[in-house]
């Protein structure tokens, strides 16, 4: 592909929820630049038409693409779901191709990969649930699969109420995935990048339940797509400023930042308008 490696990788999401897969690029790519777009005035997407849900992510990537990014993730469910054919079509045309990658063809591959039975299970927002892309992409690759979905509304809350252990959690859980334990589902992917923050209390509940965290499945497939590209950074190490974070609504916003991010350090956290 063309010119310099050293450009950063752009992250998107309609909120904080892509903190996690931010944070397996990290760590799985520590000497490259990332600057991360949470587009938290206008959080969730999740809530929002697919025509509406476009039109922000087009939003979000042409304010990215004015930070010379030579790669961009879509960090949300959602905006995958509804506007990944979309940007890689718009990122291909220019002058300087921007090769995209959304978080649901790496947990798909996964899912089906580890899957004893195909006998598979989505969890996700009743938008990513909805919009049928995961089930539609599993088909393509494995027609055969059963394929059970389920829309987990109260996982996101929880997860920001900082939940995770509580006793009002493990019934929610219970609730939801009660009914793929009776149809003998072996393995789940978490659909939506909140959701590995509860992957502990789904595994107390259902330890028998494999579950794929997208976050680190796409955090890989990035890595390949690199090496594939020729795009990996040439820094030697990780340097202070590799991390950048911009929001367009920062308020009450940042202690849940410090917790998604365990640890890992930001050069600089902003608010952004778009447009």
């Amino acid at each position: 592909m063309s010119a310099n490696p050293n450009r950063p990788i752009g992250v998107f999401d309609s909120g904080l929820g892509g903190l996690t897969v931010l944070g397996e690029l990290v760590r799985a790519l520590p000497g490259e630049r990332f600057i991360y777009f949470g587009d938290t005035a206008r959080v969730p997407y999740g809530a929002k038409s697919p025509r509406i849900v476009q039109r922000y992510s087009a939003e979000v990537a042409d304010h990215l693409l004015t930070h010379d990014i030579k790669l961009l993730v879509i960090a949300c469910n959602t905006a995958t779901a509804h506007a990944e054919a979309l940007l890689r079509d718009r990122l291909a045309q220019r002058e300087t191709p921007v090769p995209v990658i959304g978080v649901i063809e790496p947990g798909v591959a996964a899912l089906i990969k580890r899957s004893r039975n195909q006998r598979l299970g989505v969890l996700g927002t009743r938008s990513t649930i909805k919009s049928g892309e995961y089930a539609r992409r599993i088909l393509e690759r494995k027609p055969e699969a059963q394929i059970f979905s389920k829309a987990c509304p109260l996982f996101v809350p929880l997860v920001e109420e900082g939940w995770q252990d509580k006793r009002a959690t493990r019934l929610i859980i219970q609730e939801y995935l009660s009914e793929m334990q009776r149809e003998e589902v072996d393995t789940v992917v978490l659909g939506c990048t909140h959701y590995p923050l509860l992957k502990s209390a789904i595994q107390s509940e259902f330890p028998g339940l494999e579950l794929v965290d997208s976050s680190r499945e796409t955090a890989a497939a990035v890595a390949d797509l690199l090496q594939a590209e020729e795009l990996q950074s040439e820094a030697a190490a990780p340097g202070a400023g590799n991390l950048r974070i911009e929001l367009t609504d920062l308020t009450d916003q940042m202690n849940d930042l410090e917790n998604l991010l365990a640890g890992i350090p930001v050069a600089k956290i902003e608010e952004v308008s778009l447009g």
